[in-house]
């Protein structure tokens, strides 16, 4: 079933869940784009900047034991909606990501039970072991340097009904990359290719494959240049003034994130496929 977008009187209700660093621009640019959304965030001060955008707000923090007060919210957001984008990254504290999995699953219940018809889950090309070639999206597979909390989550919404996009690093306005090694020494596979996507990128992205009702895939989503780590990083620094990392002698090695299918099947046209010039829109 491809999901109708022909006029605004059909549009489907979308749910963001996390409407955050990309969350927001996202659920702000479904509403500019003529469907009705409804978003999720964990801070009261930023429900009154949904509610300014047009997209009906709902506060709700998920956790491996939901709260009443959550459990219903989960609930009564679902009520009605079409299409739930869920865009909830897994934690980085201690357990957190072993929760992940779990989180999404009580999403994945009650988005069942409300009768939400489609899921788009946003993931991460974390999922993909760290070895020194092209990565398809075939290849993700249980490793030591793969996340093996994403593969389970991504494995509850994979099937004919759902879709996954796996996004690249994540860069653009308000997460500029030169502060992540700056000033470093030593760093390790300074040869090895970066996979970046630029936040307008991940959102024409998510935007093309709801358009098209491209479901029941896996993507990756990443830019198509992959210049080494050690010139993004230090063309990066550079940028903001700081320190560019030093690297290790000798050392390359790293996977490179292929996205051709999602190019073909959407026909989107990247803004900013070149990484290092996108480094001045961040």
């Amino acid at each position: 079933m491809t999901l109708p977008v022909s006029s605004a009187a059909v549009f489907p209700t979308v749910a963001v869940l996390g409407c955050g660093w990309l969350g927001l621009p996202l659920a702000r640019a479904l509403m500019a784009a003529g469907y009705p959304v409804r978003g999720t965030t964990t801070t009261p001060s930023q429900l009154l900047t949904l509610r300014d955008a047009g997209i009906q707000p709902f506060l709700l923090r998920l956790a491996p034991t939901l709260s009443a007060t959550d459990a219903d919210t989960l609930r009564v957001l679902l009520q009605g909606v079409e299409v739930l984008v869920l865009n909830v990254p897994p934690g980085r504290g201690p357990g957190q990501p072993e929760a992940y999995p779990i989180i999404l699953s009580q999403v994945a219940e009650a988005a069942t039970a409300a009768g939400v018809a489609r899921v788009l889950l946003v993931s991460s090309t974390g999922v993909y072991p760290d070895e020194a070639r092209t990565m398809h999206e075939t290849d993700a597979h249980a490793s030591a340097d793969a996340d093996s909390h994403l593969l389970r989550a991504e494995a509850l919404f994979q099937g004919a009904i759902n879709t996954v996009v796996r996004m690249a690093g994540l860069m653009g306005p308000g997460r500029p990359p030169g502060r992540f090694l700056a000033g470093r020494t030593g760093v390790a596979h300074g040869e090895a290719p970066v996979n970046m996507i630029h936040l307008h990128d991940c959102i024409g992205l998510l935007l093309k494959v709801l358009e098209s009702g491209l479901w029941g895939h896996t993507f990756n989503g990443c830019a198509a240049t992959h210049p080494s780590r050690r010139t993004f990083f230090t063309a990066a620094a550079t940028q903001l003034g700081l320190e560019p990392p030093t690297f290790a002698e000798g050392t390359s090695g790293g996977k490179q994130v292929d996205s051709s299918p999602i190019r073909q099947l959407t026909h989107y046209q990247f803004r900013h496929d070149d990484v290092v010039a996108a480094l001045s829109f961040c």
